[in-house]
C-alpha cells in the first residue's frame, strides 16, 4: 500500500482516535523521544524531526526543510535538487488526530504514498507544521555492514 497508506489502514485498523508518534525505518537512536513529544504538545501542531545534513548527495536523496527561529517549517522538500536549506527530516513524526485524519484527502490529492515523508510534506503546505532539532544520532541500518558498525557503536 505504501507508508502513507500503511499509517491510514493503522488508524481505520486500530479505531485510533488520538495523536500519532510514527516511527518508520530500520534506525538506532542514542536518544529519546520524550522531548520530541513535549515540543509538539508544546507547539500544539504536527511535528518531523530533523537534523544537519551537509553533504549535498545526501541532502537529495532525502527530504529538506527550512525552518524558522520558532521551528515553524517555511519549506519543505522532498529529494530537491538544489536543497534550500541544510535540514534532513528523519522518518520521525508526532501527527494530531485531526492532521492524521487528512490522509485520504492528501492521497486524493496527489500525495506520493510510497515515501512516509510525503504525507508531512503534503501536510506542511496545508497547515502549520514544526520541526524539532534531533538531540543525537540517528544510525540508519540498511545492510549487514550498518548493522555490525551500530553494533560495535553500542558495544562501547
Amino acid at each position: 500500500m505504501g507508508a502513507v497508506k500503511d499509517i491510514q489502514f493503522a488508524i481505520d485498523s486500530l479505531n485510533l482516535q488520538d495523536d500519532l508518534l510514527v516511527i518508520a525505518g530500520d534506525n538506532a537512536l542514542d536518544f529519546s523521544f520524550g522531548g520530541f513529544i513535549r515540543f509538539a504538545k508544546e507547539k500544539g501542531t504536527s511535528c518531523v524531526m530533523c537534523h544537519e545534513e551537509n553533504d549535498i548527495k545526501k541532502q537529495q536523496k532525502t527530504a529538506i526543510i527550512v525552518k524558522d527561529e520558532s521551528g515553524l517549517i517555511t519549506s519543505y522538500e522532498e529529494k530537491p535538487k538544489e536543497p534550500k536549506g541544510n535540514l534532513a527530516v528523519p522518518p520521525f513524526y508526532c501527527y494530531r488526530v485531526q492532521d492524521a485524519g487528512r490522509i485520504e484527502e492528501a492521497v486524493k490529492d496527489g500525495c506520493n504514498t510510497d515515501a512516509p515523508g510525503s504525507f508531512a510534506a503534503w501536510l506542511s503546505h496545508k497547515t502549520d507544521v514544526h520541526a524539532w532539532l534531533m538531540p543525537g544520532k540517528r544510525y540508519d541500518i540498511g545492510d549487514m555492514k550498518s548493522y555490525e558498525y551500530v553494533q560495535s557503536v553500542f558495544s562501547k
